[in-house]
């Protein structure tokens, strides 16, 4: 063997000036590209849990929307027959629970398109953003 190379493993010859070969810096660089995928996935689904949690509070809120609305066409409909039947209190009476359950409609729908807003777009911006910083990352180290 020359002076300049050490016997390393199993009949491989390794630099002596503390330069590692090429097969264990790929090796090194395959375990860290491995780690930082793995890294970004979980980003990922954490982003993705939270933007489901918002959608979810958004549906709930519609969906009691559209429950209060139904009520509220419910109580016009008996406001209706009552300002049929008689002529002017119970019928004014119907009209204030139809306002008042409209209210708190239009409120639950308001809440629940802030709610889903918040959310969109149903996509892992941050991890998008990381991933293309890692790729030119990647492509910068392999042109120098």
């Amino acid at each position: 063997m020359s002076s300049s190379t050490q016997p390393h493993q199993a009949g491989t010859v390794r630099p002596a000036q503390g330069t590692e070969p090429v097969g264990e810096l790929v090796q090194r660089a395959s375990q860290q590209l491995t780690e930082l995928v793995r890294g970004e996935l979980r980003l990922a689904q954490a982003e993705m849990k939270e933007k489901g949690r918002r959608y979810g509070k958004g549906g709930g809120l519609f969906g009691g929307a559209g429950l209060v609305g139904f009520l509220m066409l419910q109580a016009l409909v008996a406001t209706v027959i009552a300002a049929l039947a008689v002529v002017l209190p119970v019928w004014a009476a119907g009209l204030v629970v139809t306002a008042v359950l409209g209210v708190i409609a239009a409120v639950l729908a308001l809440t629940g398109k802030k709610q889903v807003s918040q959310a969109a777009p149903p996509a892992p911006e941050k991890t998008i953003e990381n991933v293309k910083a890692d790729v030119a990352e990647i492509k910068e180290s392999a042109h120098r």
